[in-house]
C-alpha cells in the first residue's frame, strides 16, 4: 500500500497525492463507483476482484484494468490504497478481512453488513490492521441534507425532539429476479430495512444521535415470491430524550418518496426529501427527482424554501447525480487517508444503521422493545429473521 498519510495536511484535496483504488465485487453498483473514481483527478481505478472470475474479467475489460482472483495479490501488485467493497450485503465480510490483512483502507457499500456479528468483525479487523473503514452513505452530501444538519447544529430549531422517516416505494418481481441474491435471507440478509432504507436510517441517526430503545414490526405485505420483509415500522426513544418514528415500505406502486424530518423544541421543523418519483435502483435506473428541503419552518427563513429548491434542482440537473455524490464521499475518504483523520461516515456509523434494523428484527421476534446497545447474537436465525419467517409460512 502506498504510504500517503499526512497528518499535517490542510484537509483539502491536492494534486500532490495520487491514490490507487480497487473495486471488490463487480455487480451493478460497482459501475457507478468506477465512474466516480475515474472522475477524480487524484485517483485511478487500478484493479478489480470478484467472487466470480468471469464477472471480474468482464468488468476489468470494460474499464481497461487488471483483475485478480486473490485480494492480497491485487493489493500488493497494484499498490492499492483503498478498496471499495460492492459485493452483496452478506458477503462483505470476507473481502473486508482480506483487504485489512493487506493493510488497505476500506469503503463498504451500504449497509456495512447484514448482521452485527459481521459488522463487529470488520471493525475489529480494521482497528487491528490500522486501516480506515467507512460506509457508503453519499446522501449525506446532498445539499438539502447538509442544510438540515447545519440548521440543527446552529440551534435553529432548538433541541431536536422528534425525528421521522417516511419512505414509501415499490419493487416489482422483475427487480427481485434481476439478481439471484435479491429477496432472500441468506443472500440479501433482509428486505427494505437492509437494502432500501439504510440511507435514510443513517441520515436520521446522524441528525438525532444515539438510540436508547426501539420497538418495531416488519411484514411482507404483497411480495409473496420473496422471503424478506417489504414493510417495517418502528418507534424510537433516543438517549437525549427525543423520540422518533420510522415507516419504510416497498409495497406502494409506482414508487413515491423518501423523507427525513426533524422537529425542534421551539416548534420549528426542518426536513429533506432525499428521493422522489420511482425509487432509484443502482445500475438499473436514474434518479428521477432532485433532493429538496420539503419542510422548513425556521423563524424568518420560511420564504427561503422556494429559492433553495430552485437552486438545488438546477444544480441537480447540471450534474450526474448517480455518481457525483459518490465522488464527494470517495474524495472525503481520500482526504481522511491523506490527513490521518476520520471520514465523515465511519465503520462505527455503519454499525449504528445495522444495529437499528437488527433491533427491529429482534423486536418483531421477541414482541417487545429492544434496549441499546445491542451485541451480536450467534445462531442460525440471523437475529430472528429466518425463524420468524418460517413461523409465518
Amino acid at each position: 500500500m502506498n504510504n500517503k498519510n499526512n497528518t499535517s495536511g490542510s484537509g483539502h484535496r491536492t494534486s500532490d497525492f495520487s491514490y490507487n483504488i480497487a473495486i471488490l465485487g463487480c455487480g451493478k453498483v460497482a459501475h457507478l463507483h468506477a465512474r466516480a473514481i475515474n472522475n477524480l483527478d487524484n485517483a485511478k481505478l487500478a484493479g478489480v476482484w470478484s467472487r466470480t472470475e468471469k464477472t471480474a474479467k468482464n468488468f476489468a475489460a470494460k474499464y481497461n484494468v487488471p483483475f485478480y482472483i486473490k485480494i492480497s495479490e491485487l493489493a500488493e501488485k497494484e499498490n492499492i490504497d483503498l478498496v471499495i467493497v460492492c459485493t452483496p450485503h452478506p458477503f462483505h465480510l470476507e473481502p473486508v478481512l482480506e483487504a485489512a490483512k493487506s493493510g488497505v483502507n476500506i469503503l463498504v457499500e451500504k449497509p456495512l453488513a447484514s448482521t452485527l456479528e459481521d459488522s463487529d468483525a470488520m471493525i475489529e479487523a480494521c482497528k487491528k490492521a490500522g486501516v480506515k473503514l467507512g460506509v457508503i452513505s453519499q446522501r449525506r452530501w446532498y445539499e438539502p441534507v447538509q442544510r438540515v444538519k447545519k440548521a440543527i447544529e446552529s440551534g435553529k430549531i432548538g433541541k431536536p425532539v422528534f425525528g421521522t422517516i417516511n419512505m414509501l416505494g415499490w419493487r416489482d418481481k422483475s427487480y427481485y429476479d434481476s439478481d439471484e441474491w435479491r429477496g432472500t435471507w441468506l443472500m440479501e440478509g433482509g428486505g427494505v430495512l437492509v437494502n432500501q432504507a439504510p440511507h435514510q436510517l443513517d441520515i436520521l441517526l446522524w441528525l438525532m444521535g444515539e438510540i436508547d430503545e426501539v420497538y418495531g414490526k416488519w411484514e411482507n405485505l404483497n411480495h409473496p415470491y420473496i422471503e424478506v420483509e417489504d414493510t417495517a415500522v418502528a418507534i424510537i426513544k433516543f438517549k437525549n430524550g427525543a423520540i422518533g418514528n420510522v415507516i419504510v415500505s416497498n409495497s406502494q406502486k409506482p414508487g413515491i418518496y423518501g423523507k427525513v424530518h426533524v422537529h425542534g423544541e421551539n416548534g420549528a421543523s426542518v426536513g429533506v426529501q432525499t428521493d422522489g418519483g420511482a425509487m432509484f435502483i443502482a445500475g438499473m435506473s436514474g434518479i428521477l427527482e432532485p433532493p429538496i428541503n420539503d419542510i422548513w419552518s425556521v423563524s424568518g427563513e420560511e420564504k427561503l424554501l422556494e429559492k433553495w429548491n430552485k437552486e438545488d434542482s438546477e444544480y441537480f440537473h447540471n450534474i450526474d447525480p448517480m455518481v457525483y455524490y459518490m465522488e464527494r464521499q470517495i474524495e472525503n475518504f481520500l482526504q481522511a487517508i491523506q490527513n490521518n483523520t476520520e471520514p465523515l461516515v465511519t465503520g462505527e456509523d455503519g454499525r449504528k444503521t445495522v444495529e437499528l434494523f437488527t433491533a427491529i428484527y429482534r423486536s418483531t421476534r421477541d414482541n417487545k422493545p429492544i434496549k441499546f446497545p445491542l451485541n451480536s447474537e450467534t445462531g442460525n436465525d440471523m437475529d430472528g429473521r429466518i425463524i420468524n419467517f418460517s413461523e409465518k409460512t
